[in-house]
């Protein structure tokens, strides 16, 4: 299972454009996506009932979509496509325990094909300058803090052109749960740092929270802290999707409890909804997800001073043709 995440190689003659798009297939892919993945284990799993009215108890519910959920056109009049796969927003917070700042470091758009056959995760980096409606143009992530999640999805939906169904928000504290109810995960360590070395590293809870938050000691910064993160992911997806956590009730419930329980789902996203969509996935394998970040062409400066990505723009258009035409596939060729 593993191996079928590992990224692939660009080739020689790629565009800028598409060596940008694969750029971030290492970056922020986090706890927000596991904990989606966990949803559907409960859907498929042969303990559904009881697993499925666990996750109805730990689920926090809120109004996440907001005034977002009734819009049918972008800002700029464009009609939002919403029969062409369902599309699930992620949203992680690094967050420490007390902090009562609003950020969000984590912003993952899932796409579900139409036919249930492939699922697109595509990470739009936290510093992406981007339109945000009523604030002018700022980093994407600031969507998040000037209203909340509802905005986000407004600032998604008019960069993609597509209805977001669902919401869901978690935060970095998962990490160590997850890690801990999986009793330790073993990740391949690209880039050596102080406390760990390159090469398989064994992490338990506290470790893999300190781990995926590193950042400062590592040659690419939050470029490198993405990565790790994605080795983290790995390592967890491969143990999580063994038979002996699928098999065994008992270890499956720590692990469903552990990334439900900080987790927060918009108010129509229900653990029987889950469960429906996940029966319809359930021929789904690590093959059939991609990895792709949201087009930039570079870096640069905001006005007040601030490092941002430069939104591609062009590369846009044709993310959001894909999504609105459910074609993501011509997108990554």
């Amino acid at each position: 299972m593993l191996d079928d995440f590992e990224d692939t190689d660009a080739s020689v003659d790629e565009s800028p454009r598409r060596k940008d798009r694969r750029m971030g297939l290492g970056r922020r892919i986090v706890v927000s996506l596991l904990a989606f993945l966990l949803l559907l284990v409960v859907g498929i799993g042969g303990y559904g009932w009881f697993l499925s009215s666990k996750v109805d108890r730990n689920l926090t519910h809120d109004n996440l979509l907001g005034a977002s959920a009734d819009l049918k056109t972008t800002t700029k009049g464009k009609k939002l496509v919403a029969d062409q796969g369902t599309n699930y927003l992620l949203i992680g917070s690094d967050a420490r325990p007390g902090e009562t700042a609003s950020r969000s470091d984590v912003i993952q758009l899932v796409h579900v094909s139409k036919d249930y056959k492939d699922v697109w995760i595509i990470h739009f980096p936290r510093d992406l300058y981007v339109p945000v409606h009523g604030h002018g143009e700022d980093k994407i992530n600031a969507a998040y803090a000037y209203g909340q999640s509802p905005l986000l999805v407004r600032t998604i939906q008019d960069l993609v052109g597509v209805k977001i169904n669902h919401v869901a928000k978690t935060d970095f504290e998962g990490f160590k749960n997850l890690t801990d109810a999986l009793g330790g995960v073993r990740v391949n360590n690209q880039q050596a740092s102080p406390k760990y070395p390159a090469g398989a590293v064994d992490l338990d809870g506290a470790q893999a929270l300190e781990y995926v938050r590193e950042r400062k000691t590592l040659a690419e910064g939050d470029i490198s802290r993405g990565q790790r993160q994605q080795a983290w992911l790995k390592a967890m997806m491969s143990e999580t999707l063994t038979p002996g956590v699928l098999l065994n009730p008992s270890k499956l419930n720590g692990v469903i409890d552990a990334g439900t329980k900080h987790t927060t789902v918009d108010n129509s996203l229900k653990a029987s909804t889950i469960r429906r969509e996940a029966i319809k996935m359930r021929n789904l394998r690590g093959g059939n997800i991609h990895f792709i970040t949201a087009p930039f062409s570079g870096y640069g400066t905001a006005p007040n001073g601030g490092s941002i990505d430069i939104l591609d723009e062009q590369g846009m258009d044709e993310l959001s043709d894909a999504l609105r035409t459910d074609h993501m596939e011509s997108y990554e060729e």
